[in-house]
């Protein structure tokens, strides 16, 4: 009897040590796969999110997308930005050169206006960096598909302050002056032919927005003076033809946040935003979120209040990091100052 026991509890101890053995390699086989991907936003989704953008100068827009998946430090620089407004020219560039924002976040202080647009309209601005990061060539092909409409609608032609030229499908738009650049004023909902819905909470910032269906442009930036530090003006360009890149000193712009989730690429459970190219500096303060749940589109600042306004859209989905507060808003601020002095022009077409 005693070495039918003994038997018995060595036959249960290995099966045991089986059973674990398997559950191991099944946990190990699960591990390895995939996670599912979550919900992409349409094209039409797209489009009213790159609207108030797309008529920018493509650099603009190269230096806009990678700085929009810093949404904290679009909200700290805006807040440096209103504390030193008695910086101007080099002066500002070289304080701006101090600080630990992305260069891409740098970058925008020479248009205060666009920055502060940023700043005021949160929510809009970390849905950009989302996109940006998992919807690249979506996100640039709708950037295309409005440019394309505003042209149709006559509202997008070369002018004094800017070049606008066709290569193929590819609408390009440059400065018309290599050191100066006039950033659009227009209604992003009305500038493209029929009516566009707007983006849920976005408020029009004064200096970038016109009344009508038009196309405005007042002051001009001069960019010149921030040409010596590797965050300017002429450090950037936009990749049209290669899914649609941002291009840093002629490589591949890396966004090192850690805020927006990349949902194409998880490793080890941290993110991982290499996209086969030159990485840039910058730190974010937020922690790596967790992996969102399968079928649920993500987006930093989602359902954020943000200047007393709620985002609305049922498809916008929920934040791609928890234990944000908006701690009473921020405030956009500012107006234009002197990045290297200003130039008037422009006028409406």
């Amino acid at each position: 009897m005693k070495l039918v026991q003994q038997s018995m509890a060595v036959f249960l101890a290995w099966s045991l040590v089986v059973l674990g053995l398997r559950n191991g390699l099944a946990f190990q086989s699960d591990i390895s796969q995939p996670p599912p991907q979550a919900m992409q936003q349409s094209p039409d989704q797209l489009q009213q999110l790159v609207a108030p953008i797309a008529l920018y100068p493509d650099t603009l827009i190269a230096q806009i997308l990678p700085a929009a998946t810093y949404p904290a430090q679009i909200v700290e620089a805006e807040k440096w930005i209103q504390q030193h407004k008695d910086l101007t020219g080099e002066a500002l560039a070289k304080e701006v050169d101090k600080q630990s924002w992305d260069g891409s976040v740098k970058a925008l202080t020479q248009f205060p206006a666009v920055l502060a647009n940023m700043n005021q309209n949160l929510a809009w601005t970390s849905e950009l960096g989302d996109a940006y990061v998992n919807q690249q060539q979506n996100l640039t092909q709708a950037i295309q598909t409005m440019r394309q409409r505003a042209k149709q609608a006559g509202n997008l032609q070369s002018t004094p302050q800017e070049k606008v030229k066709s290569q193929g499908n590819t609408i390009v738009i440059e400065p018309a002056a290599p050191d100066v650049v006039y950033v659009p004023q227009f209604d992003p909902w009305l500038v493209y032919g029929s009516p566009l819905a707007s983006f849920p909470g976005w408020y029009p910032y004064s200096g970038l927005y016109l009344d009508g269906p038009g196309i405005g442009f007042g002051l001009g930036f001069g960019v010149g003076l921030f040409a010596g530090y590797g965050w300017g003006w002429h450090h950037w360009g936009y990749d049209w033809h290669h899914d649609g890149r941002v291009v840093y000193n002629h490589n591949t712009y890396i966004s090192n946040s850690r805020t927006i989730v990349n949902r194409n690429n998880f490793h080890s459970g941290r993110t991982n935003f290499d996209h086969g190219g030159r990485s840039m500096g910058g730190h974010e303060g937020f922690h790596a979120p967790r992996r969102p749940a399968a079928g649920t589109h993500t987006s930093a600042f989602s359902g954020f209040n943000h200047g007393g306004i709620a985002r609305g859209g049922a498809f916008r989905g929920q934040s791609s990091f928890g234990g944000v507060r908006a701690g009473g808003g921020f405030h956009g601020g500012g107006g234009f100052h002197g990045g290297g002095g200003f130039h008037g022009g422009g006028g409406r077409r």
